[in-house]
């Protein structure tokens, strides 16, 4: 079995897959290799003595730097290493793939949602939300609605005026009581989202957020809208339909709005929108699964509560198959670029055009910029959890993180909100919180989410599947109901990086599909977040 591994040849730290003992004495590469301390799995070894401000390698490039002496085979902690990125030049080779076999997959198909722009989707959601926090207790109140009349329980008088009309009784006195629906919903999904945002903040974050939501609307998982607005707040209607029209000039999807202001009372607003909702929502019901290709996935690539696995299983076993889906037309996402902290110059290597290279950069100073100037910096991203679990210095989690992207050219570069249209991997600015990353990947196209974790998280989204997948398989066994995919047989030696990777791309045909449900979806994780662009690692 083995208890140590090396990912490339430059590194000169090793990752323990098993507990270690002190004393314990491997056979490594050649080499006996003495533990020097108790070391659990996930933590780092240092295969060479070092003195103090030597480099630290691992994944190829430089993670830390030595701040004690380390013995060889010493223990890596926050108390002997600190994070260290090499300086980032300019575009330094020629972009080269080999790109990994499509034989098999290029004929391949997924059931999903056709829209009139040419994206597909795979879900078919009619969606409900506000343009500010002062109308999401009426969001709150027609989710109850909605939702109560659905599973076919008590009934309020907006709730029994949407039964009335899925019974079809058109009697201006309400039947009160029970019943059943007339109407099968199966092909549509009803959500509804909230936020905090849309006033009372700088006039760039309510731009910001409209930006967004307009995102959410052209997501070809969405089949329509129902838009809530107060009318006094920062974020007014025309500049939502402005955004709207930025990102889609020729939007061919139903989208409601409705201004409390304008519209009188609650019972009056609300009996608008339940009715005038409904026949639209009954007409989205219509939309059914047709085949299409594997072009159309955009594939939203996401980590949280990682591990010092992470890197080495779930995360390049992710890229494998983002690189297969690169091949084939379709676009991977990667995001979080505080966690690209330390892989600037791969990336900007990568990036096809000169132009988005030094985008990409420049994106990367201004945020880690405005991190430095609330006092803090990329170097505090760690969480405690991930230190605990080996991944001590920011450089070290992203060398990681970055192998969720694969190895294929860097197509586009984005900032956020803005909206993805080339094939190929893109490169999306985002923080790197679970939530506010997942809600702008949504919201710049992605219709499924990939997203790696070693230690467990539950997070969703309203409008997109979001797959968990573990890097280790105690996770797996320990968080059945949360995980999707286990690549703890990466870890083992059961199974190939290559093996995994395409195995994670048949589980997303089958839920792209409709064949499965993701646990996340299960849970009704409904997660939303705006970034307000403030400082948020």
């Amino acid at each position: 079995m083995r208890k140590l591994i090396k990912v490339q040849n430059e590194d000169n730290v090793a990752v323990a897959l098993v507990d270690l003992k002190q004393g314990e004495k491997l056979h490594f590469e050649g080499d006996e290799l003495v533990i020097l301390e108790n070391t659990k799995a996930k933590h780092k070894i240092s295969l060479v003595e070092l003195q103090p401000n030597d480099n630290i390698y691992m994944y190829g490039v430089l993670v830390g730097k030595a701040v004690t002496h380390i013995d060889k085979g010493g223990l890596l902690t926050v108390g002997n290493v600190k994070h260290q990125t090499n300086p980032v030049k300019e575009k330094t080779t020629s972009v080269s793939w080999t790109t990994p076999s499509i034989e098999k997959w290029k004929d391949r198909t997924f059931m999903g949602y056709h829209r009139p722009d040419g994206q597909v989707g795979t879900e078919n959601v009619w969606l409900f939300f506000p343009l500010v926090f002062c109308e999401n207790r009426n969001i709150e109140v027609l989710k109850d609605i909605f939702e109560k009349e659905l599973s076919i329980s008590k009934v309020s008088k907006q709730q029994q005026l949407l039964r009335d009309l899925i019974s079809g009784n058109t009697a201006d006195v309400p039947v009160y009581g029970g019943g059943q629906k007339a109407i099968n919903l199966e092909n549509i999904k009803i959500k509804f989202i909230t936020h905090q945002g849309g006033c009372g903040g700088i006039r760039q974050d309510s731009e910001t957020l409209a930006k967004l939501l307009a995102g959410y609307v052209k997501n070809p998982n969405v089949a329509g809208a129902t838009v809530l607005s107060l009318g006094c707040q920062n974020l007014q209607v025309d500049i939502f339909k402005k955004a709207l029209s930025s990102i889609d000039p020729d939007l061919e999807k139903p989208v409601l709005i409705y201004e409390q202001q304008q519209m009188g009372t609650v019972d009056h607003m609300l009996n608008t929108i339940i009715k005038e909702s409904f026949e639209a929502i009954k007409t989205a019901n219509g939309i059914e699964r047709r085949p299409a290709p594997l072009s159309k996935l955009k594939m939203g690539l996401e980590c949280g509560g990682s591990d010092g696995f992470s890197g080495i299983s779930a995360n390049p076993a992710l890229g494998y198959a983002s690189d297969i889906l690169a091949a084939l037309g379709g676009s991977p996402i990667l995001s979080e670029f505080p966690e690209l902290c330390g892989v600037e110059q791969e990336l900007v290597n990568r990036c096809v055009n000169e132009a988005d290279g030094q985008r990409f950069m420049q994106l990367m100073h201004d945020y880690e910029k405005s991190v430095v100037n609330a006092g803090s910096g990329f170097d505090m991203n760690p969480s405690p959890g991930n230190i605990k679990d080996g991944l001590i210095t920011d450089a070290m989690k992203s060398a990681g993180a970055a192998k969720k992207g694969g190895t294929s050219p860097v197509e586009a570069v984005l900032d956020y909100t803005e909206y993805v249209t080339k094939p190929g991997l893109n490169l999306l600015c985002t923080p790197g919180n679970d939530v506010e990353s997942t809600t702008g990947l949504v919201g710049s196209g992605a219709n499924i989410v990939l997203f790696t974790t070693g230690l467990g998280t539950p997070t969703g989204n309203p409008i997109a599947p979001v797959l968990k997948i573990a890097s280790n398989s105690t996770l797996a066994e320990r968080m059945p109901d949360i995980i999707d995919i286990d690549t703890g047989g990466v870890i083992s030696g059961e199974k190939s990086i290559s093996e995994m990777g395409e195995e994670i791309l048949e589980y997303v045909i089958k839920v792209a599909s409709g064949e499965i449900v993701s646990k996340a979806d299960v849970l009704g994780q409904d997660d939303f977040i705006p970034w307000k662009r403030g400082v948020s690692l």
